[in-house]
């Protein structure tokens, strides 16, 4: 794993006030080209740690106030997350656990998860598995992604929250923009809205710049543009998913 710790910049049901409780795992089962993370994703920064240590992570977050521990990047890692869950939860812990992933998952992963993940936390990358392959290094991103998001939906449901807007229990969704629609937003936000539910919790992501190879991969060799995101956020609205993360106004009416 990289790194734990409460978390302040993750969507506003996750980190209220006192932050998410991220822990990073390395590695990823995704190889994109434009990865902001990729020293932790692809070269494996970090360092081994048991499912004991990664228990008393989680509780010593908990002791911190964090609203939930959240693992990212958690694919690789299901049978040592499973363990590290029942170590913890003998020893007090009660928080909710968020599945933080990008979204290239097994069902058989996620039916072993069944009743113990609270909030499921996906990308949905891509609208188009060939993109997927050339930007990701991987095969048949969409039709193994929609339906993970649905068996992670039939577990959970639509994103719960308590009187203060914090996550409890559900599904919230991650869509990053690319430049020129490379990554099929509108594919994606279809798909949510007529297969999943029109009451999906959804992050449209305009934080998209360069990194990584992302120069070798034009048009990804710059950012998105204030009209490329706001075409996004038409095409949620048009098709009735009307719960989007706010905090992108600033950017929708550049």
């Amino acid at each position: 794993m990289h790194g734990h710790g409460p978390h302040h910049g993750e969507e506003d049901p996750l980190r209220g006030r006192n932050g998410s409780g991220t822990i990073f795992f390395s590695w990823c089962n995704l190889r994109c080209v434009y990865c902001q993370n990729w020293d932790i994703s692809q070269k494996g920064l970090g360092h081994e740690v048991e499912p004991e240590e990664l228990a008393d992570m989680m509780l010593g977050l908990q002791a911190q106030g964090c609203h939930n521990v959240n693992f990212v990047s958690p694919s690789h890692v299901v049978a040592q997350i499973i363990a590290a869950v029942e170590i913890a939860a003998s020893k007090g812990f009660g928080l909710p656990l968020v599945y933080n992933t990008g979204g290239y998952d097994s069902l058989e992963a996620l039916q072993l998860l069944d009743g113990i993940v609270d909030i499921y936390m996906p990308d949905m990358k891509y609208g188009n598995s060939r993109k997927a392959h050339q930007l990701s290094h991987v095969r048949n991103y969409v039709e193994v992604n929609r339906a993970a998001v649905k068996e992670m939906h039939r577990q959970v449901g639509d994103l719960t929250t308590d009187e203060n807007g914090i996550a409890l229990h559900g599904l919230l969704v991650r869509h990053l923009v690319l430049p020129e629609n490379m990554s099929g937003t509108d594919s994606v936000l279809a798909f949510l809205a007529k297969e999943i539910s029109s009451d999906t919790y959804v992050n449209l992501m305009d934080q998209y710049r360069p990194c990584y190879r992302a120069d070798k991969n034009p048009p990804l060799n710059r950012p998105i543009m204030g009209r490329e995101f706001s075409r996004a956020v038409a095409w949620a609205e048009n098709l009735g998913l009307y719960r989007l993360d706010n905090r992108k106004a600033a950017l929708r009416n550049r």
